[in-house]
C-alpha cells in the first residue's frame, strides 16, 4: 500500500518548477492599438487641405460662373457647381477654414468662461455657490437656439468673429457644472489650503493647482464643443441666420439646400454635408478616446 502511495504522490521542493514570466512585446503597432489613428489622419488631412487651399483650388471660390449653373461633377468642376455658378470643389477647402475657425474660437470662449465660472463657484462659500449654480440652471433651461437667435438679432450682420462669440457665450453652462463639481472635490486638498494660507490669489490657485487636476476630466467636453459649434453654425446658416452667402463656409454652402432640392442638384447638399459630417464624427471620436482614457485612469486609482 505504501509503495502504491509513493507512486501516486511525488515529493517536490520549492524550486521544482520555476515560473518564467512572458516578456511583453512592445511593438510600435501595439502602442497604437485603441488610439483613434484613423480619425487623427482624416482630421489632419482635412485641416491641411483647408490651410493650403491656394494649392488645391482650380477655380475662384467666390467667382460666379453663370454659364455653368448647377452643373454636376465633371472634369472641369470636380464637385459640380451650385445655383450661383460657384465651384463647389474650391469652396470646400476655403469654406472649411471658416467652419474650423468658428469651431476653435467658440471652443476657446466656452473653455475660458466655463472653467473660470466653474472654478469661482467651486471654491466659493455655499451661499455664493448656490446663487451661481441657480443662475447656470436658469440659463441652461432656456433653449440654446433661442438664446443664439436673440443675440444674432441684436448683433446684426454676422461674420466669423461674431458668430463664434454668439455660440461661445451660449454654450458654456455644461462645462461650468463639470468644472464646479471637480473643484469642490479638490479644493480642500493640502496644497490648495496651503496656497490659500500663504496668500495666493485666485488666478494663481486656479492655473497652478486647480486646472492641472481636472483638465483630463474636461477634455471630452472641450474637444466635443468644436464639433458642436460647427454644427450650430451650419444650422444657423441653413436657417438664413448665420454667415451670409458671400462668406464661404460649409454652413453657408448648405444654406442653398432648398434651391438644390428644387433643382434636383444633389451634389450641392451631399458633398458639403459629407465633409461636415465626417469632420464632426472624427472630432467626436477623438473626444470619446480622451473620455475613455480619463475613465480608465480614474478606475485604476
Amino acid at each position: 500500500m505504501a509503495e502504491k502511495n509513493e507512486e501516486q504522490f511525488i515529493m517536490v521542493g520549492a524550486n521544482y518548477k520555476s515560473h518564467l514570466p512572458k516578456e511583453k512585446v512592445s511593438s510600435f503597432w501595439g502602442k497604437l492599438r485603441g488610439k483613434p489613428i484613423v480619425s487623427l489622419v482624416v482630421l489632419t488631412t482635412i485641416v491641411l487641405c483647408c490651410i493650403f487651399a491656394e494649392y488645391l483650388y482650380n477655380h475662384d471660390p467666390s467667382g460666379f460662373y453663370l454659364q455653368n449653373l448647377n452643373e454636376p461633377p465633371n472634369s472641369e468642376f470636380y464637385f459640380g457647381t451650385d445655383s450661383l455658378g460657384r465651384d463647389i470643389y474650391s469652396m470646400i477647402w476655403y469654406g472649411g477654414r471658416a467652419s474650423i475657425i468658428i469651431g476653435i474660437l467658440s471652443m476657446i470662449i466656452i473653455t475660458v468662461i466655463g472653467v473660470t465660472y466653474g472654478c469661482i463657484s467651486g471654491i466659493a462659500n455655499a451661499k455664493i455657490d448656490a446663487i451661481m449654480m441657480r443662475a447656470v440652471e436658469i440659463a441652461s433651461s432656456i433653449p440654446s437656439l433661442l438664446l443664439i437667435l436673440l443675440l444674432v438679432s441684436i448683433m446684426g450682420k454676422q461674420d466669423v468673429l461674431k458668430i463664434s462669440f454668439v455660440i461661445g457665450v451660449t454654450s458654456w453652462f455644461a462645462l461650468a457644472r463639470i468644472v464646479r463639481s471637480e473643484v469642490r472635490q479638490i479644493r480642500n486638498y493640502e496644497y490648495v489650503l496651503a496656497a490659500r494660507c500663504m496668500g495666493a490669489n485666485f488666478l494663481h490657485i486656479m492655473y497652478t493647482h486647480l486646472i492641472p487636476n481636472f483638465v483630463s476630466a474636461i477634455l471630452f467636453v472641450v474637444i466635443s464643443s468644436i464639433s458642436t459649434s460647427m454644427s450650430v453654425e451650419s444650422t444657423l446658416s441653413f436657417l438664413g441666420l448665420g454667415l451670409p452667402v458671400d462668406v464661404i463656409s460649409w454652413g453657408s454652402m448648405l444654406s442653398l439646400a432648398n434651391r438644390a432640392l428644387l433643382s434636383n442638384a444633389w451634389w450641392v447638399i451631399i458633398i458639403p454635408g459629407l465633409f461636415l459630417v465626417i469632420t464632426l464624427l472624427v472630432i467626436t471620436n477623438i473626444g470619446n478616446y480622451f473620455r475613455k482614457e480619463t475613465n480608465r485612469k480614474a478606475s485604476n486609482l
